[in-house]
């Protein structure tokens, strides 16, 4: 099946350098001298902690120029880059990337922006990297600078000197200690390590001549972000000038359309300009874009908190009137459990956003009973290899009442995007809107998504055999499974890779998870299903499912606890599912079910420990389903994850 965005398509856009679109824009021109971003945790700037947009701007310059300017000019000579650069050519004719490995910080936003002034392209590396992890990572981007925390120098410094890269061409971004006159970490021998800082003030002490926006083409790389990794090791997604640039303009297309039917209310802020609490990481895509790109469609201030911390959040939200929080389920689903949440003031939001993975209804409702009735709680659906985002929730009267948003639907295509949706894994669509197959789905028939606009990615770097797998004839070949109504409403069905087939039929580890969560004495707060050995053949999976027990689960005074838990589901989940979606893997409790720091479950990190532990027992692991059925195994309960929570990307 195709389908096209309901929305009008976005003009016709400048082959240029993405920064002109950012911060050259005729708009632009009468904005405030607003405050952009807001430190809670340390003082971004030695007066109130906040840093104003005439300051930001001038520091983008300014470090624009320290990275740009030549070598005799006291600067790093970093050239710019023009298209179809190829990962042999980087270091060859000055081709530099710079890699970037910290936690948020306007240091951190500052030099994206100025990367991208001088058309040089910069590596979103994770800050929970191992060193297994960033060894990967440096050798797949060929990262040739490095701008790091300080506190990471301990994990870099000796991955660099394995892949041969220069300590010289590593540099702090955040210094312990913080903006208070510390002196740069120096190097052995004395020497100081250069730093955001440092870079800086030798601008503004040399008067260095400001190094001025570079050219760039809409295909021009701009940065690599590695995918979410969940299966096998992660690939670096190239994104241009030109798919930023579109991304911003889907969305300013789709504020057009919003404002004919809704008027925001003014924050409620001395300032009465849109407050972000910004907590996602930046080196994910949805962080990036949320807190990099958007804020510079229109003013307001970002609180940058460097990582999650669940209570300093809470107390942000009221202390600085936060008016919009971009979310990933697992955060939600952190919200609302909190034992204090109902008396959190969010009397300021004015709108939420939850993004990167599948939110289930009944989080989306726990969620929006929280909020002021007039807080608006959108969806979507995106992935790094589409920019951003493809599909969104629209809001009710949309499009002269053409558009609807329908709670647990994903929402319609942004503007530009095609789709189709296709009924096998193997099937490859055709280039033309006008021809269906018969490996076109029918209406609300599930089957594997496909995207097409000028938002997704150049390809995958440094992996061809991965770039004819998934971007075949202009078409992006997502890896999941929606089904499409009548309406042109996409409802998302399940992550293909992750499906299992039983006996020859399908089986959604989503649907499984959603009847145990579905339990009306809400025994459990958290479940994720995967295959495990002990199907019928070597290679069959049968689903297994690791669940995180609710207080009533736990209260053995109650009448509950571990063992009548299981035993509850195992008769829940059989009484609601046809035989062949049964666990026949077994259930395990566990503290936390791990996932990325964007939300995304690591099925694999589960699914591996149970194959060790089956190994370790010798051959083929019996089924703890079967174990339990002759006697309750108490071994099911000793797995704590808070250790690896954060440990991947």
């Amino acid at each position: 099946m195709y389908v096209k965005s309901p929305y009008p398509d976005p003009p016709a856009l400048p082959d240029v350098n993405a920064h002109y679109f950012l911060f050259k824009r005729p708009d632009q021109a009468a904005w405030p001298n607003f405050t952009v971003h807001i430190d809670p945790v340390e003082s971004l700037a030695t007066v109130n902690g906040s840093l104003t947009f005439h300051d930001f701007k001038r520091n983008i310059e300014d470090l624009g120029t320290a990275l740009g300017a030549s070598v005799a000019d006291g600067g790093l000579g970093l050239q710019a880059w023009q298209v179809n650069v190829l990962p042999e050519n980087v270091r060859k004719d000055g081709k530099e990337i710079v890699g970037i490995m910290s936690e948020n910080s306007s240091e951190y936003i500052t030099l994206v922006h100025a990367c991208l002034r001088i058309a040089v392209p910069f590596a979103l590396i994770s800050s929970y990297s191992t060193p297994f992890e960033l060894k990967h990572a440096l050798k797949l981007t060929k990262a040739t600078r490095l701008f790091v925390d300080e506190k990471f120098l301990p994990t870099i410094l000796p991955v660099a000197k394995e892949l041969g890269l220069s300590s010289d061409r590593i540099y702090l971004l955040k210094e312990v200690g913080g903006k208070g006159g510390k002196k740069a970490k120096t190097k052995k021998g004395g020497k100081e390590r250069k730093s955001f800082r440092s870079l800086l003030e030798g601008v503004r002490k040399r008067n260095t001549p400001i190094v001025d926006i570079r050219p760039a083409k809409k295909d021009t790389l701009a940065y690599l972000v590695f995918s979410s990794g969940t299966s096998g090791l992660p690939k670096a997604v190239m994104i241009s000038h030109g798919n930023i640039i579109y991304s911003l303009t889907q969305s300013i297309v789709v504020q057009q359309v919003l404002l004919k039917v809704f008027t925001p209310p003014t924050p409620n802020n001395p300032e009465g300009i849109p407050i972000i609490l910004a907590f996602l990481p930046l080196h994910h895509t949805y962080g990036l874009h949320a807190y990099c790109f958007r804020p510079c469609l229109a003013p307001g201030a970002l609180v940058i908190m460097p990582r999650w911390d669940i209570h300093v959040a809470l107390e942000a939200i009221p202390r600085y009137r936060v008016s919009g929080l971009p979310l990933i389920p697992s955060i939600v689903h952190q919200l609302v459990h909190h034992p204090d949440i109902e008396k959190v003031d969010f009397s300021s939001l004015t709108f939420l956003n939850s993004g990167a993975a599948y939110l289930p209804p009944e989080l989306s409702a726990k969620m929006s009973k929280l909020l002021p009735t007039t807080t608006n709680l959108t969806e979507g659906y995106g992935m790094s290899e589409a920019t951003i985002a493809a599909i969104s929730q629209p809001l009710t009267g949309m499009l002269d009442g053409k558009l609807k948003r329908i709670r647990g639907c994903t929402g319609v295509l942004l503007p530009g995007m095609e789709a189709r949706i296709l009924k096998t894994e193997d099937a490859v669509p055709s280039p033309s809107p006008d021809v269906n197959s018969e490996v076109d789905c029918d209406v609300n028939e599930p089957g594997e998504l496909w995207l097409r606009a000028d938002n997704v990615a150049l390809g995958y770097w440094n992996n061809p055999k991965a770039n004819k797998e998934t971007f075949i004839n202009g078409w992006l070949k997502t890896g999941d499974r929606f089904r499409l109504d009548e309406e042109g409403n996409f409802w998302f069905a399940d992550r293909a890779k992750d499906t299992l087939k039983v006996s020859g039929a399908q089986v959604s580890p989503v649907e499984i998870e959603d009847c145990l969560l579905a339990h009306p004495l809400k025994l459990i707060t958290d479940a994720t299903v995967a295959g495990v050995s002990g199907g019928r053949t070597s290679d069959e999976k049968v689903p297994r499912v690791w669940i995180v027990l609710s207080t009533l689960g736990k209260d053995k005074a109650a009448g509950w606890g571990a063992e009548k838990t299981v035993k509850e589901l195992d008769r829940w989940h059989k009484e609601n599912l046809s035989k062949y979606k049964w666990l026949r893997g077994g259930f395990e409790i566990v503290d936390q079910i791990p996932k990325s720091p964007t939300g995304k479950v690591l099925r694999r990190v589960l699914q591996d420990r149970y194959e060790k532990k089956a190994k370790r027992g010798g051959g083929r692991a019996r089924s703890n389903y079967k174990r339990m059925q002759e006697g309750f195994d108490t071994d099911y309960f000793d797995c704590n994850f808070s250790d690896i929570l954060h440990s991947s990307s």
